[in-house]
Formats: structure tokens, sequence, C-alpha cells
């Protein structure tokens, strides 16, 4: 697919984070990655490699101790996002991108009522009467699966449930038609009930609307069950790239072996439940090589002197790992 085709396109993005010492940190390193119209985009990694901050990113929301270094963030091959104000961003926010964060209670007010935070991104996005707002944000709650939405309306976060909580979250991410729905961790708080209820809701309306979202997770199930394509992200770096079916099939590259060997299943009823051993390194902890090396079985001493491309195998899948390329992928057994 030519650069141009896609609906958010990131390139080489770098992320740099100047402590209160002066110091700088490299909290992403190099990333690519792009969104096709109408693509689920999974990215997938344990709690600090950088999920998360890469999604904020690409609407100017990082942590202001953290600035764009290097690289580009390109929105319908016409918004550079990585060069416009806050007041550029603002209009894009919302209307053209929608984020749904995993907390809803943190991100909802608790101040105001269901329907004024659903009518007033109405009314910022579409000039909408107040009662054509009200009307509106009735049946985008009616759209999420919510009961008794007139009543709803007139209520405040901490009156629903943790569920209902996350329905409205996308009640107003959707409010303004994005193209793009960035969906952080949005099923983790919630039991497993509501959250196939969720991932069902986020892939109806995709199908109906015909949007595109990047989905973020540390779950690999979640993943699974809504992508097309799957992103492997570790200590600030994508280490695998391709095709759901690809990754989660035959995976390539160790870090991402081991997700899939920690997922349990009714096979491993009986097994002690296989773990990677040690964490993702803190920022102060990425030294040169490959930010795997401190963690893999197969490292070697090149793996601690040089950091490996991604290297691209038969456009399925690209994989940032020495082995791969050098021997080929019979090292590894996704066992």
């Amino acid at each position: 697919m030519h650069r141009a085709e896609f609906l958010l396109d990131i390139r080489d993005l770098e992320l740099q984070l100047t402590t209160s010492s002066r110091e700088t940190l490299s909290v992403l390193g190099g990333v690519s990655l792009s969104v096709a119209k109408g693509e689920t985009v999974g990215i997938v990694g344990e709690s600090g490699s950088g999920k998360s901050v890469l999604s904020l990113s690409i609407l100017g929301l990082q942590p202001k101790a953290m600035q764009i270094s290097g690289g580009e963030i390109w929105f319908q091959s016409k918004h550079p996002l990585h060069r416009l104000g806050q007041e550029e961003l603002r209009r894009i926010r919302g209307k053209e991108i929608s984020m749904v964060f995993q907390d809803p209670m943190s991100s909802l007010n608790t101040a105001f009522t269901i329907g004024s935070q659903i009518t007033e991104s109405l009314r910022l996005h579409f000039g909408c009467s107040r009662k054509e707002a009200r009307e509106r944000a009735h049946e985008l709650l009616r759209v999420v699966g919510l009961p008794r939405p007139e009543s709803l309306l007139d209520e405040y976060p901490h009156q629903l449930s943790g569920g209902m909580r996350q329905r409205v979250m996308i009640a107003i991410a959707i409010s303004g038609e994005p193209h793009l729905l960035i969906a952080d961790e949005p099923t983790t708080a919630l039991d497993v009930t509501i959250q196939a209820q969720i991932l069902d809701l986020m892939r109806q309306i995709r199908e109906e609307k015909g949007m595109s979202i990047l989905l973020i997770s540390h779950d690999l199930g979640v993943i699974a069950d809504m992508c097309d394509r799957i992103a492997v992200m570790y200590a600030g770096q994508i280490v695998e790239e391709g095709t759901a079916e690809a990754v989660l099939e035959n995976p390539k590259h160790p870090y991402t072996i081991g997700l899939k060997q920690s997922v349990p299943t009714p096979q491993k009823k009986y097994e002690r439940l296989f773990s990677i051993q040690g964490t993702v390194p803190g920022l102060r902890e990425r030294g040169p090589g490959c930010t795997f090396n401190s963690r893999c079985a197969h490292a070697t001493d090149r793996c601690f002197a040089e950091t490996p491309a991604l290297y691209s195998m038969n456009g399925q899948q690209s994989v940032r790992c020495f082995l791969v390329q050098e021997e080929g992928v019979a090292v590894y057994g996704a066992g």
C-alpha cells in the first residue's frame, strides 16, 4: 500500500523526556506504524513498553516534559500532526481523531452530568443548539447500548457502573464521527463479560461507520479478537509487526514468543504458567544494543553492542532481531 493511502502514518518517531535535572532520556526510539482506512491495528506489550505514550503523542497529549525529537506523524497524508500547534490539534481531536482511555472515572468530569459532557463535544464540533445536541446525545447513548438513555443524560459518572462509564466514553468518542478511534486499554478494569460487550460494540461501530481503530492492550486475547495487524512494542521500540495471523500463529521475535507462551490456555491447565524473566528496562537502564538483550536466552555479543533494525520477512512480518536475520527462524520455537 502506498503511504499516501494510510489514514495514520507514523514515521521514525522519537520522543525524549527532559528531567528536572536537564537530563535527556529516550522514551520512543524510531517508531514507525501505519493504520489504513477501515483497519484495526493493535499495539501490544508490557507496561512500560511505550504503548500509551505513543498514542498520546499522536494528538500532542504527551506529558509536557516529553517532546517529539525526531520523525513525523501524518494524518490523512495532509496533516503533519508532529508540527501542529495546540489550537490546530484541538480542531482535530474529537472530530477527526478520538480517544478512549482505560479509566473512564478519571477521564469523565465528576462535577458534570453525562448529558452535558456529551453535548459539549457536539456543540463544539458541529455548532448544534442545546436541543439538537441533547437529542443527538440521547441517540448516542442508545447506539452504545445503554438502557434508559433519557434519564442517564441527567446522571453523574459516579452513579454508573464501570461498564456503563466506558460506554459513555465511547459515545463521547464517536460523537464527532471520527475517522480514527484510539482505544488505550479500553477493557482493562472490566470483568470478562462486560469486556466482551465493549469489544463487540467497538467492532460494530467500526463496521457501521467505516472507522479505523488503533487498539492498545497488554492482553493478546483482546488483540487477537479485534485486529487486522499487530505491532509488538518493547522498551520504546516496535520489535515485531505484521498481520494478526502471522504474528500470532508464527511469532519470530523472542519477546513475542514469550508473550504468547505466557497466555493461559485449557491445554496448560496443569502446567506452571510461563513468564518472561526480568522486567522492561527503565529509561535510564536502556543501553546500547537490542533493548531485549538482558531478558533474551538467545542473546549474543552482537545483541549487546548493536541495535537491530526491523527486518522484513515475505511482506507479512517485520522483526527486530539479529538471529532471525542471520540464522533464520529455526532458532526459535513458539512451544
